[in-house]
């Protein structure tokens, strides 16, 4: 289970990789595997909407269960499917790079965290970083 603690503790661990790699200000959501919010920040200087792009990325891994840099992959191979997605969902998806599942010890998907604010890679490596510091595995497998 996704803990307002660990959220945050994802969360701090994510914008301090952002700071130590020069990445650009960042907005971080972390959901509970219901694709609830559990925390969020918007560090200053990050543009507008970037917690709405962030929030969508997170429920892209957790609607599709994989992280959204593996669905977009897959999405060039099927680009009608995947767009339909995010008409089905009201806009609510985004499956660029920056969601990332969070799983338990036992392998258990027990939420997502997305991140907008610079590159999808950028954003999906500070995604990652944050996951792991905070004691979880991160990524579409255990």
């Amino acid at each position: 289970m996704i803990t307002l603690a660990s959220a945050q503790a994802i969360i701090t661990a994510a914008l301090a990789h952002a700071r130590a790699s020069a990445l650009k200000p960042l907005a971080v959501v972390v959901l509970d595997a219901g694709g609830h919010a559990v925390a969020l920040a918007r560090e200053d200087g990050a543009s507008f909407g970037r917690e709405t792009i962030a929030r969508a990325k997170a429920h892209g891994a957790l609607a599709m269960g994989d992280d959204t840099a593996a669905i977009a992959e897959r999405a060039k191979g099927n680009p009608v499917f995947y767009a339909s997605l995010v008409g089905v969902f009201d806009g609510g998806l985004a499956l660029s790079p920056g969601g990332m599942l969070v799983r338990d010890g036992d392998g258990a998907v027990i939420g997502a965290v997305g991140i907008s604010g610079d590159t999808g890679p950028a954003d999906a490596t500070a995604a990652i970083a944050g996951i792991v510091a905070a004691g979880f595995a991160a990524g579409a497998t255990a």
